[in-house]
């Protein structure tokens, strides 16, 4: 079965990485193990569902050789279909929990298979494409960690797949996957929590500042988390679906520690 190879690779945002040897890229590694984990959220797009099958996480320790050796899988890695769109109101999906030798981490890789769909309304009824990802997309998208991870250090990675960049539809055959992810890790970014009312329709909730613009949807009940924020001051928008009679409401100067949980009060849609 053809795989879809997407290249996930942490830079800017692993920056509050320790490291605890020297500054040379040989691969070499500490005595000791480093907890990793890896979760997957999502950024909303404007389907019914999207479906990606994930098969491997893997990772390559070293920056020698050329860009196809070196890579090994994790161990206990939770494969199968997940819809993105389900990963809302600060669900996020635990794609593997393990220890790997402590020291020089390279890259992550995230391997799918080829049963990714998009589910999207017709009217009233529902139309399910399969994810086509073109050729010049399929070595996806490529940015460097070259980090040390410290012995009996815990890093949490936070894949938060950007669906309305990501799903392209065509005029010819369906639907595109062209792979757009934000990448946070818990233990250096902060995440800002909140509700929205009345809870009777999923609002669209985006937290922006001159660096960053991230985006959520609320859950059933109105709830929303917005995960992976570095330390900064955010603008927050609660966006109603048009139609509704809804005003958006927003909350400035938000401001949000490494590491923290921003709790914001409940924001409210007052009708027109």
């Amino acid at each position: 079965m053809k795989k879809y190879h997407l290249f996930l690779f942490f830079s800017a945002l692993l920056t509050g990485l320790v490291s605890c040897s020297s500054d040379d890229n040989s691969g070499g590694t500490e005595e000791g193990t480093a907890k990793v984990a890896v979760k997957l959220t999502d950024a909303p797009g404007d389907y019914k569902h999207v479906y990606v099958e994930v098969e491997d996480v893997m990772i390559k320790t070293s920056a020698e050789g050329s860009e196809e050796e070196g890579w090994t899988s994790l161990e206990g890695v939770n494969t199968g279909v997940i819809d993105l769109l389900s990963l809302t109101g600060g669900v996020s999906e635990l794609l593997v929990e393990t220890e790997i030798e402590a020291g020089y981490l390279h890259q992550i890789r995230l391997v799918l298979g080829d049963n990714n769909t998009v589910v999207v309304m017709n009217g009233e009824q529902k139309q399910e494409f399969a994810l086509k990802t073109p050729s010049a997309q399929q070595s996806g998208l490529k940015v460097k960690v070259e980090q040390e991870l410290e012995a009996n250090a815990e890093y949490t990675f936070i894949l938060d797949f950007d669906v309305d960049k990501s799903v392209k539809s065509t005029t010819t055959d369906g639907y595109n996957l062209h792979p757009v992810i934000r990448m946070g890790v818990e233990e250096n970014s902060g995440s800002i929590k909140g509700s929205v009312h009345p809870t009777t329709e999923q609002t669209l909730i985006s937290v922006q500042n001159a660096t960053v613009n991230a985006s959520a949807y609320t859950d059933a009940d109105g709830n929303f988390q917005v995960h992976g924020l570095p330390a900064g001051t955010y603008k927050v928008t609660a966006t109603p679906a048009a139609g509704l009679g809804l005003n958006i409401s927003t909350v400035n100067n938000v401001v949000v520690g490494q590491g923290e949980l921003k709790i914001l009060d409940p924001m409210f849609l007052d009708g027109e």
